[in-house]
């Protein structure tokens, strides 16, 4: 039997007639297009359902003169799937069969039998979601991942930069060509822009070298910090012409003022990168500017360098791995050592390509964290406007496993500084990837500066021996200690080129710290696996609860959704667990294209409870919160365990500490509704003003399959399904088989039987406390099911007729109970693309034979 060959078509699949001459291209469609990630899956093309199940592909029939003839009831007509590029444009939900809708559980929806034979053309094409009818149903949830269309959002190119300025009330957005003021509290309102292009002669000198000129030719701004009270200090690519400029921006935000002089610019090497590709990180400290960034046009030369101030330029050693080796910077912070301005150390976050590495395995990424002191001015013989304080360490994020096995997570992909009481001991809030193939991840870990400072405190790494091994160095350590900070500490040094030449040549050698930078915890804060996204960007909030403080997290990913973490104590407020709040799908984002969008959630948090976040191609503002999301009674308020919200005795809604009001309810660290809430107030259905439990009616098709959706708004409860045959019996557990199968959004009644119907209740279980949250109603199951619509009318050669049209019964299908020709559509709008499933069937009718074929293209 030959393969079926595939390839993308207009969201669905469509499979080439080569591999079956004779026989007509046919369609076939898969609600779970995300699911398949390996071959060996089956599209079925029933009457009633399409569903991906592990099977053999059955033999064709052989080909047959004209159009393909099957029996009139085919159990099964499949096409064995191999896996051919997933599709870039348009995936349809197999409830409504709009686009863009997120695939549920494998399901299907079939016409409605009793539509109307007069519909006119128009109205068919504008009421045909109307018109479906689950006859394999489900029932529409808010799923996992809560499609969230934010209030404010823009669309353009690269919103990479970022600036929040409170006191001028603007947020400043460096993108393509493009800088951008845009109003805090609204950034869907007409903002100011300047228009910031490379020069012409730029980019042609861009194109000459290799680059497209319409994607990477361009000026893309990586760099945005505040300079001073009126300015901004910007950076971006200028064409491979990397290239700087301060923006007057006013001192308030009544102040119409936004723009850049072209003329005033300056060389922007060693602050942006070349390449709009890579990646840069870059802090101002008062007049300097510190940033990690390839300074050459192939992006070979990386380097941590000082500019701008009057204190001379200083980067790292060139060219020597043990330094830096091909590193990527993610972030970089300054933090006072002291209440002495001279001890401030500036810490780069990046990874790189570890020289501690073994040999014969290749190369592997390790996470590491660089410091350096503010006051450094180079060596004055060795490492003369180098960097004489440079250290670094591996931070480690990992998983401890038996025997030390433990599963790290190296890919550093970003940090959250987030701010304390004491400023010298702020929280560091990291998130990490796999860089395996086999097992993918993503994680948060937790550092404290106690621990960061003890690691660069403890013994250098030394390579020594006949193999050249990577050793904890036990000789004699120069004074004073390299990595320390030339101030009062040290009165006989004023400067780093007082240092002795024992002390530089000690520091030019052993940049690497031997002991690693240990989590809080010693394991990850939060971690996801083989989930099908990674983790990009966080932002952290300390938010004041009933019962104390809490760090929200709020965690970006490569799919445009948002998770939404908090941090509670386990047993101690020194043992900490997570829950995941909230998953908020932001950005749509195509899944499984070649060069997929990628997307940052940026680290910017505001006091009137915003997030910001930006992606390649849109900026979005949404609340922090959402408390009504969580249900509308006391019960489900507290299950939600969310820091920003409270019942208030009528609603869950936003919680504002300090205030008088005393019948606020929450309880972030046990979420105990048995405790917080009064018996009416526990569940909907208790209190007679509002609606009781959702009902819902469901119809099935004997040997079939149906789908029992349900839920929870909370991500840690349980669902429990219990049965009962009618409203008088006792109702039982239902059991879990092979036949009956649990899946994340419901649970999966195969092969369905007359005795399945009935009464079936969902319940949500969590903390001890029950609660019911949908009850289906199955009726008993038909026998069979007919075919669905065929979208136009096809004439064959001969006597043969192709009819499109609706049916129930299969059975009653002779003489002149044919097809229904209810929709005579010649062509079909130019931009609307049919799903293939309200179309798997026609019917062929010759002298009252009826006979369904698969649909085909004359």
């Amino acid at each position: 039997m030959p393969e079926y060959q595939g390839w993308q078509h207009e969201g669905y699949w469509q499979w080439d007639r080569r591999a079956f001459p004779g026989h007509p291209v046919w369609h076939s469609f898969c609600p779970l297009l995300a699911c398949l990630h390996g071959s060996g899956f089956l599209l079925n093309s029933l009457p009633a359902c399409a569903s991906c199940l592990p099977a053999p592909a059955p033999d064709l029939p052989a080909p047959a003169a004209g159009p393909p003839a099957f029996p009139a009831s085919p159990p099964v007509l499949a096409a064995y799937w191999h896996p051919p590029p997933a599709p870039a444009r348009t995936r349809f939900c197999p409830h409504c069969w709009l686009p863009a809708h997120p695939a549920p559980a494998c399901t299907a929806c079939c016409l409605h039998p009793c539509l109307p034979a007069a519909l006119p053309p128009h109205a068919f094409w504008t009421c045909l979601p109307a018109l479906l009818h689950p006859q394999v149903g489900t029932l529409r949830g808010t799923g996992r991942t809560r499609q969230v269309r934010p209030p404010r959002q823009l669309h353009s190119c690269c919103y990479e930069a970022l600036l929040l300025d409170e006191e001028r009330g603007r947020l400043f957005v460096g993108a393509q060509n493009h800088l951008l003021s845009l109003a805090l509290d609204d950034i869907s309102q007409r903002g100011r822009k300047i228009y910031w292009p490379a020069p012409v002669e730029w980019r042609e000198e861009c194109n000459w070298a290799g680059k497209d000129i319409t994607a990477e030719c361009m000026n893309f701004v990586k760099i945005l910090h505040p300079y001073n009270r009126t300015h901004l200090y910007a950076c971006g690519t200028g064409a491979f012409h990397p290239v700087c400029a301060f923006i007057e921006a006013g001192q308030h935000a009544e102040e119409p003022v936004f723009k850049l002089d072209p003329h005033h610019t300056e060389d922007g090497k060693g602050k942006s990168p070349y390449d709009p590709r890579h990646t840069a990180a870059s802090v101002l400290v008062g007049e300097e500017l510190y940033s990690g960034v390839a300074t050459d046009l192939m992006g070979r030369d990386f380097t941590i360098f000082r500019s701008l101030g009057r204190r001379p330029s200083i980067r790292t050693e060139q060219h020597d791995s043990r330094w830096l080796n091909e590193p990527k910077f993610v972030a970089v912070f300054l933090v006072p050592e002291s209440e002495d301005p001279d001890d401030d150390k500036i810490y780069f976050f990046f990874r790189e390509t570890a020289v501690e590495r073994q040999q014969g395995l290749g190369k592997t990424s390790f996470a590491r964290i660089g410091q350096i002191c503010r006051n450094d001015m180079g060596g004055q013989r060795s490492l003369v406007n180098k960097w004489t304080t440079f250290l670094k360490a591996r931070l480690v994020c990992a998983v401890p496993g038996p025997d030390g096995a433990d599963t790290h997570f190296d890919e550093l992909r970003d940090v959250f500084l987030l701010q304390t009481r004491d400023k010298r001991n702020p929280l560091i809030y990291a998130i990490f990837s796999t860089s395996s193939s086999v097992f993918q991840g993503s994680a948060v870990c937790v550092y404290t500066m106690a621990d960061i400072r003890r690691a660069f405190l403890g013994p250098f790494a030394h390579k020594e021996g006949p193999n050249y091994q990577w050793v904890s160095y036990q000789g004699r350590v120069p004074y004073p200690r390299p990595g320390m900070c030339p101030s009062k500490t040290f009165g006989t040094f004023g400067s780093t080129k007082d240092f002795p030449d024992e002390v530089i040549q000690f520091a030019r050698h052993h940049p690497l710290m031997y002991n690693p930078v240990l989590p809080h915890g010693q394991r990850p804060l939060f971690l996801q696996a083989t989930v099908p996204y990674t983790f990009t960007r966080i932002a952290v909030d300390r938010v004041t609860a009933a019962d104390g403080h809490y760090d929200v997290l709020f965690i970006g990913t490569d799919v445009g959704t948002v998770l939404k973490v908090v941090s509670v104590p386990k047993e101690s407020w020194h043992r900490m667990e997570p829950l995941l709040l909230e998953e908020l799908q932001i950005f749509q984002v195509r899944i499984r294209v070649p060069h997929p969008t990628t997307w940052a959630c940026s680290a910017l948090l505001f006091p009137q409870h915003q997030l910001y976040a930006g992606s390649t191609t849109a900026l979005a503002q949404l609340p922090l919160h959402r408390c009504g999301a969580y249900g509308k009674a006391c019960a489900e308020c507290c299950l939600a365990r969310d820091p920003y919200c409270a019942w208030d005795g009528n609603n869950c809604t936003r919680y504002v500490p300090n205030t008088k009001r005393r019948f606020r309810r929450q309880d972030v660290r046990n979420g105990d509704p048995n405790v917080l809430c009064s018996e009416g107030e526990l569940e909907p259905s208790r209190n007679p003003r509002r609606d009781t439990v959702p009902q819902k009616q469901l119809y099935g098709v004997e040997g079939s399959t149906v789908f029992l959706e349900c839920i929870p708004k909370s991500l840690q409860a349980h669902i429990l399904w219990t049965y009962q045959r009618t409203l008088n019996d006792p109702q039982r557990e239902v059991q879990m088989d092979e036949r009956v199968v649990r899946t994340e959004r419901g649970v999966l009644l195969r092969s369905v039987q007359r005795s399945d119907a009935g009464l079936y209740l969902c319940h949500a279980t969590e903390h001890g406390f029950t609660q019911p949250l949908l009850r289906l109603s199955l009726d008993e199951p038909q026998e069979v099911l007919g075919a669905a619509w065929c979208p136009r009318a096809w004439t064959h050669s001969g006597t043969q007729t192709w009819k499109g049209g609706m049916f129930g019964n299969t059975g009653e299908l002779r003489g002149d109970r044919t097809c229904r020709d209810i929709a005579k559509v010649d062509e079909f709008p130019p931009d609307f693309q049919l799903p293939v499933l309200l179309a798997p069937l026609c019917f062929l009718e010759d002298e009252n034979q009826i006979s369904p074929v698969l649909i085909g293209s004359n």
